[in-house]
């Protein structure tokens, strides 16, 4: 990909070569002129010669065009501003609260969420609609708001004393719910760092070697 864009961008003819060229793997965000979309997938078409590669395009719709996991909107002063997008066919549906997995992984279910709306949404007021959206969606997955305000409370800074620092080596747990954190603070108290590996048929952590 990298050596087709090369030579696409350098053998296009100036009426439709893009002025803005942003690729991520095999999504490709574009500016063009008017009218050039199509020519210039049509030239992008002809670079590879074996056929493998094939380009095709969607154009904006009412102001605003999706690009990975953003939307981009066009403003009526002509500024953009960034939301998250979710496809069609988005669920809403995430590991559920129930489910026998370690807390600390529900966890950090919100914590993605609420991470990725504050990198990717640019306006404050959409951020506060992206994260009513995103509380709907784990309520509906038995997410309590305790969990909420776990995850958004302020983090105290840790105080690692020496003997806190140095981990006498790292054990993998079997899951098992109840169990399995209290054998972790039997290890802690040891100094032993450890992870918790679920069950073969659910989606589970990978833990070091």
């Amino acid at each position: 990909m990298e050596w087709l864009e090369q030579e696409a961008l350098a053998t296009a003819h100036l009426d439709i070569k893009p002025r803005l060229w942003k690729r991520y793997v095999d999504d490709v965000l574009e500016i063009v002129n008017k009218g050039s979309a199509e020519p210039l997938t049509e030239h992008l078409n002809q670079i590879d010669k074996t056929g493998n590669i094939k380009f095709a395009y969607e154009t904006e719709e009412n102001q605003q065009i999706p690009f990975l996991d953003t939307l981009i909107v066009k403003k009526p002063d002509g500024s953009i501003k960034l939301l998250f997008y979710r496809k069609k066919t988005h669920t809403d549906q995430y590991l559920h609260f129930q489910s026998h997995h370690p807390l600390q992984h529900k966890l950090s279910v919100i914590r993605t969420l609420m991470d990725r709306k504050d990198k990717v949404v640019t306006e404050e007021k959409d951020r506060e609609l992206e994260e009513v959206k995103i509380k709907e969606a784990l309520a509906r997955c038995g997410y309590p708001e305790r969990a909420f305000k776990t995850v958004l409370k302020p983090s105290k800074p840790k105080v690692n004393s020496q003997s806190q620092s140095k981990s006498r080596g790292f054990v993998c747990l079997p899951y098992k719910q109840g169990l399995s954190e209290k054998t972790r603070r039997i290890f802690q108290e040891t100094r032993l760092s450890s992870e918790f590996q679920t069950s073969q048929n659910v989606e589970k952590p990978s833990c070091p070697p």
